[in-house]
């Protein structure tokens, strides 16, 4: 980094004990000379030989070659010597014979002489001077600059293919260029990075002082690097920065071909085989478990679809993101691809949702008739039982119930009709999604068999209905039945209660003719009411009869009521006819007695005949008699009218009034029997 007194540069070459090779140091000279630059050259070098350590051969060995490398430029050669320095003899003929040959003087100089040659502040420490040197420093910072103008190069000239193969003629050139030298051997930023650190270190050695606080001049060689750093940095900055772009385009029409290519990939699967799936799948199923099937394989083909509309929401994202980065260039180019995109999707999707709604619907009908059928089949069991209720009211339970099965068979049939005709409707509409595939068959398949299951279902429904109006009837039939039945065995009841009213109550016989009278047509009456009842009795075991007859069955009481009917209407017959008899015989004898108590004495002609009075004693006592006798039934049993207190009573006013008849009759002998006396 030394200078001479004619500003020349000063080349040290320090020698060593160990044996030092000359093609090394050759090489190392070249190295060394190639750095200044050719105006620094012309001013010629001054070489500092430092052999204090060395021998004298191997000294005079490194001039010579100085000759071969460097003779032109070489203006001066010091030789510094050791303190025990050679043979003089030898030394001073040698380089004095050699002078002329040479081309430089060599001088022999000690190293504390050395400063006549050359200025103290341009020689370093170890030959006294002041300049301040690291070589360490300096090899760093030369293997620095080395390594980064050889990497700069280098990557100027790939940087600079892959920018001029961007800009060539044709884009298939232009991509094969870019594939070959896509990316660089090193990369720029880093080689960037390591030239702008260089550059610092170069600059702030220029201006700072050495450690020692001592101004120091940079060496030529560092300022001719200076610019060299610059001019690198400079055109690294301008190719890497076109680099940047072509990468930027590269990278955004890679992007853009990926993208396009994703597209084509879902927009062809979508049109190609998950349509052909969708053309496969056009059944609903004949029962419930064959639309569940349907609706699981449906399942199966919206997973599959599912994947890919994933990749439709990335995809679109990704368009999104390009169409915001606002490159006019490719906008149209985009926006094509998304429309594309969305139409194939939208429209895909749309089609798997009219297909799962179909399936649902196709779900709910079968449902539906399987319920309906199930009610039928119950309502059918239902029917084919033989009724065998024990009354009337369960006959009415039984046929509420059966009401309540009709109806809901009704609704359930009306379910079924508004669930196949939106089936049918949804179905009509399925030509719409069919992709130019003609689905008359499939559809009418479809239809028919849904229009089958409603008309089937409207079959078994009327059947039903049928079978409930004749088991209807029938058990109309039966409730009428039971109560004839029961209105018969109520009328038995009646009956009973009349002949034991007859029997208990209707005991009195009158005090006279009047009285004995109304209780006659009373009696009458009574009987009347009696004889409808067993009428209306007799009537009901008819219709019984009757019911039977239609229904075919025997009833289970109308054999024992009309006996017991019969029995009861011939006893209260015959209780009727001995009360009749007795009031008869009542007016009868009242009526003769009150005539007879009722006539003056003044008429004896009246009373001529006293066979009236053995009469009416006659009647009395037979009156009296009958009273005392109990009715006596067909059966053998035997009834009295009322209690024997009650019969005491009737005979006591007899008794009184056969009393009065006597006394008038003993009244009309006493005449007799004073007449004759007279």
């Amino acid at each position: 980094g030394g200078k001479d007194r004619r500003s020349g540069l000063i080349l040290t070459i320090p020698l060593c004990l160990e044996q030092t090779s000359m093609d090394e140091l050759s090489v190392t000279l070249d190295y060394l000379l190639s750095i200044p630059s050719e105006k620094c050259k012309a001013r010629g070098f001054t070489v500092i030989v430092d052999g204090r350590k060395s021998q004298w051969n191997v000294v005079k060995t490194v001039v010579l070659m100085l000759q071969n490398v460097v003779p032109a430029e070489v203006s001066l050669v010091c030789v510094v010597k050791p303190d025990e320095f050679w043979d003089k003899k030898v030394t001073h003929f040698c380089f004095w014979k050699e002078k002329d040959r040479l081309g430089f003087e060599v001088i022999l100089v000690s190293a504390n002489k050395l400063t006549r040659y050359i200025e103290p502040c341009q020689l370093t420490e170890d030959f006294g001077g002041t300049l301040t040197y690291d070589h360490m420093d300096w090899l760093n910072k030369r293997l620095v600059f080395e390594k980064f103008t050889k990497e700069s190069t280098s990557l100027l000239d790939e940087l600079a293919l892959i920018n001029n193969g961007s800009d060539k003629g044709t884009q298939q050139e232009k991509e094969r260029s870019i594939d070959l030298n896509f990316l660089p051997s090193v990369d720029p930023e880093t080689v960037l990075q390591t030239g702008h650190e260089l550059l610092s270190e170069l600059q702030q050695r220029r201006f700072n002082g050495s450690d020692g606080g001592v101004s120091w001049s940079p060496m030529d060689d560092e300022l001719l690097a200076q610019p060299q750093v610059m001019k690198l940095l400079d055109s690294l900055r301008e190719q890497y920065t076109r680099y940047q772009e072509v990468c930027r385009q590269r990278s955004k029409r890679t992007q853009l071909e990926e993208i396009q290519q994703k597209v084509m990939q879902v927009v062809n699967w979508l049109e190609g085989p998950g349509s052909e799936q969708l053309r496969t799948q056009w059944g609903i199923g004949d029962s419930i478990r064959a639309s569940q099937a349907l609706q699981q394989k449906h399942e199966e083909i919206e997973s599959q679809h599912s994947e890919w509309f994933a990749v439709y929401v990335e995809l679109n994202q990704q368009i999104a993101a390009l169409l915001n980065a606002g490159d006019e260039e490719d906008l149209v180019e985009l926006k094509a691809l998304q429309q594309q995109l969305s139409d194939v999707c939208y429209r895909q999707a749309s089609q798997l949702e009219f297909r799962q709604n179909l399936l649902q619907a196709a779900l709910e009908f079968h449902s539906v008739a399987q319920d309906l059928s199930q009610q039928l089949d119950g309502l059918l069991g239902m029917l084919c039982v033989d009724v065998a209720p024990a009354d009337g009211a369960s006959i009415q339970q039984t046929l509420k119930l059966l009401e309540e099965k009709l109806k809901s068979v009704d609704l359930g049939l009306q379910g079924l009709r508004e669930k196949g005709q939106s089936l049918l409707d949804q179905i009509s509409n399925q030509a719409s999604w069919a992709y130019g595939k003609d689905v008359t068959i499939e559809n009418k398949e479809n239809v028919d068999h849904i229009q089958g299951v409603m008309e089937d279902m409207q079959l078994r429904k009327q059947r039903c209905e049928d079978m409930v109006d004749v088991r209807r009837l029938k058990m109309l039939q039966m409730v009428q039945l039971f109560k004839c039945e029961e209105d018969a065995a109520q009328a038995v009841e009646w009956l009973s209660e009349l002949l034991d009213a007859l029997l208990k109550t209707h005991i009195r016989l009158g005090d006279d003719v009047q009285e004995t009278k109304v209780l006659l047509e009373k009696h009458r009456k009574f009987v009347d009411v009696a004889q409808s009842t067993y009428d209306y009795g007799r009537q009901l075991l008819q219709a019984t009869v009757v019911l039977c007859q239609s229904l075919r069955c025997t009833s289970r009481s109308s054999g024992d009521t009309l006996p017991r009917l019969n029995r009861v209407w011939k006893q209260f017959t015959i209780t009727s006819e001995e009360r009749v008899h007795r009031l008869e015989t009542a007016v009868a004898f009242h009526s003769s007695a009150e005539k007879i108590l009722q006539e003056c004495p003044e008429q004896p002609e009246a009373f001529t005949e006293m066979e009236q009075f053995d009469e009416i004693e006659a009647v009395g006592k037979s009156l009296l008699d009958r009273l005392t006798v109990p009715v006596v039934y067909p059966d053998g049993s035997e009834q009295y009218f009322g209690s024997p207190s009650d019969m005491a009573s009737a005979a006591e006013h007899i008794r009184e009034k056969m009393k009065l008849v006597s006394l008038k009759k003993q009244q009309l002998r006493q005449p007799e029997a004073t007449t004759p006396e007279s």
